[in-house]
């Protein structure tokens, strides 16, 4: 029976407002604009789908087009970045930073200047665009570089947040976006800080029921916390913690959660290897090795669908985490 708890959870995570991350992007860098008159935009011919339309009509002197060229995009940042210049750069994640994977390297992570990439319609839930278009792998390409920060957020209000946060972050940043309509489940009022992860859920102490620790990253955060009030009623208890910020990864939270647990779940919209499963994995690795099952894209490309078919098809939907959750607590108790 779900106790009062997580009936709170239900009425609070089974999110009716919903919204694409991108807007949160729109929002906060105007908002970071206002702030600070060193924030600039320079976009690869995509102003309305990576919502810098709003950021074009209130500050078209802090502008630039750049065109379809995402490598020129990535360089001529670096030159702003320079020379005094906080540059957001908006495109597509396969373009930026699957296309201009190099120039980031060279010109921006190796100099360490801060600007700012924004990989819009990154998942497989860009749906119908199919696998060309369906970045799971962007995370993996700016994790492995030295001095970049990675962060995932988990709705618009969060990747309101992560956008003033990345302006304010001296060096370079990776701000993940995705197109789809998505669930709120954070408020204004929501901490957010980079590189220290969010418990969203963590159930009662006591009890001898098996427990996990479900580890989620981006939209699919809410799927995670539906799983744990599920799971619940299947005599398993879940916390449900929002990894929002990939790089740096926050150690003490996972380490601390994952031990409460002894059992784990990661949770992304995103190629296992190279993501967030990859990366908790490394922590656990050295700190406190236990069984961790990976909800996530197993090697394989994207391909044409709904949002909602393709979630399902690649097995990050709410039955598949309940599925990963019910192994990874097998293998804690056997």
């Amino acid at each position: 029976m779900i106790n009062s708890e997580m009936k709170l959870l239900a009425d609070l995570f089974d999110a009716k407002t919903q919204a694409p991350t991108r807007d949160g992007f729109g929002t906060g860098v105007v908002e970071a604009a206002e702030a600070d008159p060193r924030v600039v935009v320079l976009c690869a011919d995509l102003t309305e789908s990576t919502r810098s339309l709003e950021f074009q009509k209130k500050f078209p002197q802090r502008f630039v087009e750049v065109g379809v060229a995402e490598q020129n995009l990535a360089a001529l940042a670096s030159g702003f970045a320079t020379y005094g210049k906080i540059p957001f750069i908006a495109s597509y994640a396969t373009f930026s930073p699957g296309r201009n994977n190099e120039q980031i390297r060279t010109t921006i992570s190796i100099n360490r200047v801060p600007v700012k990439i924004c990989g819009m319609h990154a998942g497989v839930s860009v749906g119908p665009d199919g696998a060309t278009h369906q970045a799971l792998e962007d995370m993996a390409l700016m994790r492995v570089q030295p001095n970049m920060t990675v962060i995932s957020p988990c709705d618009a209000e969060e990747a309101r947040k992560a956008t003033i946060a990345a302006a304010k972050t001296d060096g370079p940043v990776y701000l993940r976006f995705g197109r789809e309509k998505t669930p709120m489940m954070t408020t204004i009022e929501t901490p957010f800080e980079i590189g220290k992860a969010n418990v969203m859920w963590r159930p009662p102490a006591g009890g001898d029921s098996p427990r996990v620790a479900l580890f989620a990253t981006g939209s699919l955060v809410h799927n995670a916390l539906i799983a744990a009030r599920d799971l619940d009623s299947r005599g398993i208890l879940a916390t449900v913690v929002n990894v929002h910020t990939i790089k740096p990864i926050d150690r003490e939270t996972i380490v601390r959660e994952a031990k409460a647990a002894g059992a784990v779940v990661t949770v992304e919209e995103h190629q296992v290897a190279g993501g967030l499963g990859s990366a908790i994995a490394e922590v656990l690795a050295v700190e406190c090795p236990l069984p961790i099952e990976f909800v996530g894209v197993h090697d394989q490309f994207g391909q044409s669908g709904t949002p909602q078919e393709l979630i399902a098809h690649y097995g990050m939907d709410v039955p598949h985490i309940i599925e990963a959750a019910q192994k990874a607590a097998a293998r804690r108790t056997a």
